[in-house]
């Protein structure tokens, strides 16, 4: 199977894809749009995207992209965030004086930036893309901040381990996939929805006890413009269902009170790592 990432090799998406799917060939794509491209003109077999993290929320651009798109998330899996200061090796910490990641992962680092003030943060667009720009460098005074993976890829050395902020931090995946080849997971126990609602008083309510009457639990709820039509939105609902054949039910009973719904995927729940992620 070929699955297309946003990254590089190394990157956190990377590591996801080989949990979802080992011995995979990863293709590696520098904008989400690409990716969704990749997938759906049938250059790849699947993608594995990022769609919410514990700590900076919901991936907004994977949410938009999945509804465009005739595509099905398939899987799903947790990842634990850990990030590493990078370098070259032979490097120190003390001579680090630039440092380069994706914007998420400087924010999620921020105290340890604060306390090593000589050090001046650049927003790059990938964590193990940052590994690789400073191999082809070979600056002393160039760090990363990514993870393990990608300083064993590259073969850069980690010259501080663990240093996000929160070590609560877990990133949700999706495996996605084009609609007509998703297959359906039979203990599937979760489904993700897409709807937008009619003009009238009442309709989110409406809606959200309808999937309450027929036991599905929502557990995240996500509201999104709908592009070129100003103040209307787009709900994205994750919900818990006894069994597979719920997620039939929850679209039907969406249905009276929606203007559009799409169902995104039913799946089986990841469960939270029981170890940390490297």
């Amino acid at each position: 199977m070929k699955i297309a990432i946003q990254g590089e090799f190394g990157s956190f998406s990377h590591e996801a894809a080989t949990k979802l799917v080992p011995d995979t060939e990863i293709v590696p794509c520098s904008l989400s749009a690409e990716v969704f491209a990749a997938l759906s003109g049938d250059k790849v077999d699947a993608a594995v995207i990022p769609i919410e993290n514990s700590l900076a929320s919901s991936v907004a651009e994977h949410y938009d992209l999945m509804l465009s798109h005739n595509v099905r998330v398939e899987r799903e899996t947790l990842l634990r965030i850990r990030h590493n200061l990078i370098g070259i090796s032979g490097v120190e910490t003390g001579e680090i004086n630039r440092v380069f990641s994706h914007p998420v992962a400087l924010a999620q680092c921020r105290k340890f930036l604060a306390a090593h003030p000589r050090m001046e943060a650049y927003a790059f667009y990938d964590t193990a893309g940052s590994v690789k720009q400073l191999m082809e460098l070979r600056d002393r005074h160039v760090a990363g901040i990514a993870s393990a993976a990608a300083a064993r890829y590259y073969g850069a050395q980690i010259l501080e381990a663990g240093i996000e902020d929160n070590p609560e931090n877990y990133t949700r995946f999706f495996l996605v996939r084009r609609a007509a080849e998703a297959v359906m997971d039979p203990e599937s126990n979760k489904i993700s929805v897409a709807f937008s609602l009619e003009h009238k008083p009442g309709s989110l309510v409406k809606a959200l006890t309808e999937l309450a009457w027929i036991g599905a639990n929502m557990t995240k709820i996500e509201s999104r413009p709908v592009h070129g039509k100003p103040w209307e939105y787009i709900f994205f609902v994750d919900c818990q269902i006894q069994k597979a054949e719920d997620g039939a039910r929850a679209v039907e009973a969406l249905k009276p009170h929606c203007a559009m719904v799409k169902e995104l995927g039913r799946y089986r729940e990841a469960a939270l790592p029981t170890s940390s992620t490297q």
